[in-house]
């Protein structure tokens, strides 16, 4: 998450001085897009801002950086990618090989994402031949931060996954299949929970199944953490839902800008008049269940409202439960559909937690307060749907794809909500009861998953 980083001082000389060969190895998923130098690493000789230093980062454009700078400030080389990394619902996988000694300028610096090479760059300084500026007994080592020359710090906001670093006193470098390899069976690229690597005697390998900073290199260079590092579910086995930072058009109502945190799990409205927001999973089959928390109103008093939205545009003067196929549990206890609001069960408030349970394969819809289902509901009622909103849009009628969604009605001041689809927390603060993930709802919630429901994760929408 923003402002939080892992960061140990490095011996580049413990193993015979060579620096001209490295590999930086990481799964990272995104949040905050079109914002500047977002850190995947960082290295600075003396933990110098104006020193000899490595920047990874991704720009305003979203496009994937790498600067090796000299100790006078020039870049010695520089990496653009022609490619964009603005995919929110997926996890990438960075891969790179840092060689100087190589023959061929070209090959000197190899990017691969996903276990692919990029060979397109917008731009592409290479490396000098034997370049070893960086050799320093003080190397200062950084994940999810760096610094510019004047010594402002900018941060990765998003998850990291298996991050990897290690340089080489002599031969190759390992490859990036001994970080990740092609499953058998869909054919996708995906991690190695135990990568076939050869660490040298500052190598590092930290983030491996969860928020751990111990070193699992057996180099015992265990990594402190600067800020709240939290753990997630989210990994690159098992995708969870996020509020979608992409859908601009989609995206409260006139598309104002709004604040998304903690890996696009708390959510932020803008001041408009109606404003809503939906999630990067869509589902039209299956039975899926997932928790809101309303966090926190500035100012007014406004309408919460949590629920479904199957609609593809929304106008300005229309929110969540204005068509027919949308559906919202407003604060008041009252349901909206096709912008009719008729009796339906409690009125809630800020911190409560509003369990949502969706089942498409009989086009049922249940809403619970504090794990108390509304309407004396029963989402295991299948086809009888007792307590039941009905769903209209299905894959049937060609309506497309349900998604989760809030919004918060008010002209003049805004709401935050806080989502679990499944990993296991509010904001940074884990849920209270556990309800327990199991190999058929693989998602942590505050209340009991009702019986044949999944999370909204690739995972859930595979069971």
């Amino acid at each position: 998450m923003a402002s939080t980083y892992a960061y140990r001082t490095m011996d580049l000389t413990a193993d015979g001085g060579y620096t001209s060969r490295f590999v930086f190895s990481a799964w990272v998923k995104r949040s905050k897009l079109g914002y500047a130098n977002a850190p995947l690493f960082s290295l600075h000789k003396n933990n110098s801002n104006t020193a000899s230093k490595i920047n990874c980062y991704f720009n305003s454009s979203n496009d994937l950086i790498f600067v090796m700078q000299d100790s006078g400030g020039s870049a010695d080389s520089e990496y653009q990618t022609d490619r964009k990394f603005r995919d929110t619902n997926c996890w990438y996988h960075i891969y790179l090989a840092f060689n100087s000694t190589l023959s061929t300028a070209a090959d000197r610096l190899q990017i691969y994402v996903n276990g692919v090479r990029e060979t397109s760059f917008a731009q592409a300084n290479e490396v000098s031949n034997g370049f070893g500026a960086l050799m320093s007994s003080s190397m200062d080592f950084r994940i999810g931060t760096m610094k510019n020359n004047s010594g402002t710090a900018y941060y990765f906001d998003g998850l990291m996954n298996s991050a990897i670093f290690t340089n080489y006193q002599s031969g190759t470098v390992d490859p990036v299949t001994d970080f990740g390899e092609v499953d058998s069976t869909t054919g996708e690229w995906k991690i190695k929970v135990s990568p076939d690597v050869t660490y040298a005697s500052q190598g590092v390998f930290v983030l491996k199944n969860g928020n751990s900073l111990t070193d699992q290199s057996g180099q015992s260079n265990n990594m402190t953490v600067g800020g709240t590092l939290t753990n997630s579910l989210d990994c690159p086995s098992n995708v969870f839902a996020t509020w979608n930072s992409l859908d601009q058009w989609f995206f409260w109502g006139a598309a104002e800008s709004s604040n998304i945190t903690n890996g696009n799990t708390i959510v932020q409205s803008g001041n408009s008049q109606y404003a809503y927001i939906p999630t990067t999973i869509g589902v039209n089959s299956g039975k899926y269940y997932w928790e809101i928390k309303p966090s926190a109103r500035n100012g007014g008093t406004g309408d919460l409202l949590v629920g479904v939205t199957s609609t593809q545009s929304v106008s300005a003067g229309q929110t969540l439960g204005y068509y027919p196929n949308d559906v919202a549990y407003r604060e008041n206890g009252n349901k909206k559909i096709n912008n009719s609001d008729t009796s339906y069960g409690n009125s809630y408030t800020l911190n409560d937690i509003i369990g949502v349970a969706m089942d498409l394969d009989n086009n049922k819809l249940y809403f619970s307060k504090n794990g108390v289902w509304q309407n004396s509901g029963d989402p295991t009622s299948g086809s009888t749907g007792t307590g039941a909103i009905p769903l209209t849009a299905s894959a049937s009628t060609g309506l497309g794809n349900y998604f989760a969604s809030v919004a918060y009605v008010n002209g003049s001041y805004n709401a935050t909500f806080q989502a679990n689809f499944g990993n296991g927390f509010f904001g940074t603060s884990a849920v209270a009861d556990n309800s327990t993930a199991t190999a058929s709802t693989p998602g942590t919630f505050n209340y009991d998953v009702p019986a044949g429901y999944q999370p909204l994760t690739t995972k859930g929408l595979n069971a």
